[in-house]
């Protein structure tokens, strides 16, 4: 059968798109430059998100204490040690807002990173109320050259739900900023979280349409997870029957229902998120990789004879 993403896999893959783009493998080197969100350091409040701890998230050569340089070189030597077969790095600016400074020290930051020779772009992670004009100028003249991408954690659809989880701004927002990257050519991610308190499976689906609306080039999904040490763990430990925790098994029926709603257009980067276990509360899915998540959706796909956009008309219709 063929998909009209040009290979073989029956959702538009993020490895594969890459592979065309640059002819060879390319890894991405975790960076992280110091930065806060303005819903930490008093902007807009001081909690953050309440599903938010980076350090379940930020690799071992991943500290704010080093220059970007040497974050770069021990992350090409981590990537060296581990895969042996990626010759290009993207740098990956994870933690917490990227955009979320002054233009001197955005520019200072980014030129750092794209003098390594072996790093052929940015991927920049932010939140949409982070960002504004001046800012998306700057990385529209830096994409002219390289290649940069804006991944945006919108997390939901739903305005009540982002109220819910502290995340302080609005999906008005997050389109807004979405319209504008695109406008500028400049290549745009979004991140989003099923299973967020509040939110019906129905709802959840009804996101596809939604994102399918949208300029969106990348989509990151993750599967909501208890982590220690925020505001959403001691809820959950207080009222766990209030939460409706995917388990693997309805995880795995679900992400194929949202896929085959969801524009085949948009290049799907990952299917779930990863939380080292000594940060998980849960749910406990044992220990599983994304790579063996991968294995076994492409399976049922392929048993189901079904694909990533299958039901994408009637969402639009």
């Amino acid at each position: 059968m063929n998909f009209p993403w040009d290979h073989h896999k029956r959702y538009n893959s993020y490895p594969e798109f890459f592979k065309k783009l640059f002819g060879e493998r390319v890894q991405k080197i975790t960076i992280d430059a110091g930065f806060t969100c303005p819903n930490r350091d008093g902007t807009l409040g001081t909690g953050g998100c309440t599903y938010c701890n980076n350090d379940a998230f930020n690799p071992s050569y991943c500290r704010p204490g080093k220059s970007i340089s040497h974050q770069i070189e021990e992350g090409i030597q981590f990537h060296l040690n581990r895969y042996r077969r990626a010759n290009k790095y993207l740098a990956y600016f994870q933690a917490y807002s990227n955009t979320y400074s002054t233009m001197d020290r955005l520019t200072e930051i980014y030129s750092e990173a794209l003098k390594n020779p072996k790093i052929a772009g940015l991927v920049i992670g932010t939140r949409p109320d982070c960002v504004d004009d001046d800012k998306l100028d700057y990385f529209r003249e830096l994409s002219k050259k390289n290649y940069v991408i804006i991944e945006y954690g919108i997390e939901s659809c739903y305005n009540k739900t982002l109220e819910r989880i502290n995340r302080g701004h609005t999906f008005e927002q997050s389109v807004s900023a979405i319209q504008k990257s695109a406008s500028r050519g400049i290549a745009t991610g979004v991140h989003i979280i099923f299973g967020l308190p509040g939110e019906s499976e129905e709802e959840m689906l009804g996101e596809a349409g939604i994102l399918s609306r949208l300029p969106v080039q990348t989509i990151k999904f993750h599967q909501l997870q208890i982590v220690k040490n925020t505001v959403m763990a001691d809820e959950y430990l207080e009222n766990p029957d209030s939460f409706k925790l995917f388990s693997l098994e309805s995880y795995l029926e679900f992400i194929i229902r949202f896929i085959e709603k969801l524009s085949p257009g948009i290049i799907i980067e990952r299917f779930t998120g990863e939380v080292p276990p000594r940060f998980l509360l849960g749910p406990d899915w044992g220990l599983i990789r994304n790579d063996q998540i991968n294995s076994m959706i492409e399976k049922r796909l392929e048993k189901l004879n079904t694909w990533q956009g299958k039901n994408f008309i009637s969402v639009l219709s």
